[in-house]
């Protein structure tokens, strides 16, 4: 099977970054990406391409080499399928907010919609590439729904999971620790499993390449994922521990990091993890041992998650206690919203959570982050459901000036590791600030002497008082 034509579901942080990777990598296949979002294809098509609307060093003059040669956006979904030879499933698989599996399983609604549209409208034979999360077994529920439609049409169904990490996707593409490609133990299955090689293997190395069966491949993805947010929630139970006795998180990071067996990535302390895809796919994970009734297996999971909600819940707690329990009527400025620096991805970010734990306290909060939009931050707090959309946007205030977020602030908290803050001259913003000023290093970004020195009296993540 030779691809000439590429058709992707879904322009988000996922399809768009990929498909324009292969469109670059791979001149001689036609790549169209698809979307029902009309606003966010307008900006992927926008002439001046600093305007696309994902923001990941290095996308934007990728885009700029490939759109309009072999690289298209469009809204025209039923067109795109129509020339496909191979169709990338890349829409968005969020927690479930109702019914059976409410707040764990994996909603597979617009799974289920692309499979019924593609069943509707292809004409010839298809290879479907699972390219968004999804549960174990999701595979049977594509074949079931392709193979009734009654058309004659051959459907080869394939699972590849992305394992990209926001602020570095292009990096991760470009040069990605693997490729996993899950298929079915056929001859057609085969082929088809090796038609997607044959695309990848343009610019990644075929060792690089794995093969499994898709239920493997499936899993594979959620287990990852797992194992990385494992990792953060371990460091930050050690963090809390940390701080009540003389040990340093950063130094025991350090120590147990030298160990080959361990390794030092993710291995840094913070404020919580966030992001599109550790708490969704960890639930996921939580969800399909419960259904299987292995509640010992789900119960440890569980944990991670937990443990990463506390050590957002008592970062917020801190800065109550810190400034004479009560923030009431003092401005607090939150330096960063995205959940991690190099993205202008909110999705689960430790900011929202600590915003809307301290609006509680009836803080008046002021929000600088130098890629998210005010709308974006207004829309998570909406997304929460704690307080009306009006009186969100009367308690919180977003500036693009990092001086103003701090002028005459009781506080100020670094939530995304953003490189320019390291670069900020503190003690220009220490002499903006009310005195006693206070900062809170969330991240570990800057250097706690330093800060004390100039006066602040500083809170830092794993490090005692």
């Amino acid at each position: 099977m030779k691809i000439k034509n590429i058709c992707c579901i879904g322009a988000g942080y996922v399809g768009g970054p990929t498909m324009t990777m292969i469109a670059a990598k791979c001149p001689h296949i036609k790549v169209n990406v698809v979307d029902i979002n009309n606003d966010r294809i307008a900006l992927w098509n926008d002439s001046n391409v600093d305007n696309i609307p994902i923001y990941e060093p290095g996308l934007s003059e990728l885009v700029g080499q490939t759109r309009g040669k072999n690289l298209f956006f469009s809204t025209d979904v039923n067109a795109a399928i129509h020339q496909a030879d191979m169709i990338f499933i890349s829409v968005n698989t969020p927690t479930k907010t109702y019914g059976v599996g409410k707040g764990m399983a994996a909603d597979l609604k617009y799974i289920e919609l692309c499979a019924r549209q593609i069943a509707a409208v292809a004409t010839s034979d298809k290879i479907i590439v699972e390219k968004s999360t999804l549960p174990v077994r999701t595979a049977e529920a594509l074949r079931s729904i392709l193979d009734n439609t009654g058309n004659g049409v051959n459907f080869d169904i394939l699972s590849n999971p992305e394992f990209l990490a926001e602020g570095t996707a292009v990096t991760d593409l470009l040069n990605p620790d693997r490729v996993l490609i899950g298929g079915e133990d056929s001859d057609r299955g085969r082929a088809a499993q090796q038609a997607l090689v044959d695309v990848y293997a343009n610019w990644v190395p075929k060792k690089q390449i794995l093969t499994t069966n898709v239920w493997s491949s499936e899993l594979s993805k959620l287990t990852a994922n797992a194992f990385l947010a494992q990792r953060v929630s371990s460091i930050n139970a050690l963090s809390e521990l940390c701080e009540v006795t003389e040990a340093d998180v950063n130094e025991v990071a350090r120590a147990i990091g030298s160990d080959s067996r361990i390794g030092s990535k993710f291995l840094k302390a913070s404020v919580g993890f966030g992001g599109s895809c550790f708490q969704k796919d960890i639930l996921n994970l939580v969800y399909i041992a419960q259904t299987y009734g292995l509640n010992e297996v789900a119960d440890y999971w569980e944990q991670v998650i937990i443990m990463n909600d506390h050590q957002k819940r008592r970062f917020a707690k801190k800065i109550v206690k810190t400034l004479f329990n009560t923030v009431s009527g003092k401005k607090i400025a939150l330096m960063g919203w995205a959940f991690k620096k190099d993205t202008n991805d909110t999705r689960e970010s430790a900011s929202i959570y600590v915003a809307d734990y301290l609006l509680n306290e009836q803080a008046e909060v002021v929000v600088y982050d130098p890629k998210v939009t005010s709308e974006q931050i207004y829309s998570d707090l909406d997304y929460l459901g704690t307080r009306s959309h009006e009186e969100n946007r009367r308690l919180l205030k977003v500036v693009k000036n990092p001086l103003e977020a701090v002028h005459k602030a009781h506080a100020a908290a670094i939530l995304t590791e953003w490189d320019e803050f390291k670069h900020f001259d503190w003690e220009i913003i220490y002499n903006n600030m009310l005195k006693p000023a206070f900062l809170f290093d969330g991240r570990i970004l800057l250097n706690h002497n330093e800060l004390e020195d100039i006066g602040f009296n500083v809170y830092t993540i794993g490090r005692g008082e």
